[in-house]
């Protein structure tokens, strides 16, 4: 992780705008953006401040600083929210790629993530079957969250 600070409303607003690209939020969008704004710690009001923004092509301040050591609880949070799904769509892996990037996540970091959350996933489920769909959904999430990112990447260099 590179160590610096982010601003919520900007993460809040810019994967938002990820979300809306195709000009539909999905429930599983919603569940994702949700547990998003919980996890940065947004206001009530915030969220709906921050799509007026989008809708009315407003800006919007940066929000209250996130340190790297949230960025990573942020984006484990909405990661395990994704994964539960256990059928992600490409527009979720989407919101991954841009928090992974967003939060200047890199492969050796993500794989601690995915660590953590195989770990948390197993300690929550007894069902083996259960256990498995998931883990399953994760090995293939890494690996197309990741060309993702990579493609992010491309496009930014």
């Amino acid at each position: 992780m590179s160590g610096e600070n982010v601003g919520a409303l900007n993460v809040f607003r810019t994967t938002t705008e990820v979300m809306l690209r195709d000009g539909v939020l999905t429930r599983e969008e919603k569940r994702l953006i949700i547990k998003l704004a919980n996890s940065l710690g947004l206001s009530e009001n915030e969220p709906a401040d921050v799509y007026t923004a989008i809708r009315e092509n407003k800006k919007t301040g940066p929000g209250r600083e996130v340190t790297p050591n949230e960025q990573r609880l942020v984006y484990t949070r909405v990661f395990e929210v994704a994964i539960v799904n256990a059928s992600l769509s490409k527009d979720e892996f989407a919101v991954l790629a841009h928090l992974r990037d967003q939060f200047s996540i890199d492969d050796e970091d993500h794989a601690r993530i995915e660590a953590d959350l195989r770990d948390m996933i197993r300690q929550k489920t007894e069902d083996e079957n259960v256990v498995d769909k998931l883990l399953g959904t994760l090995k293939d999430s890494v690996s197309l969250v990741g060309s993702l990112f990579d493609s992010v990447r491309t496009k930014k260099a």
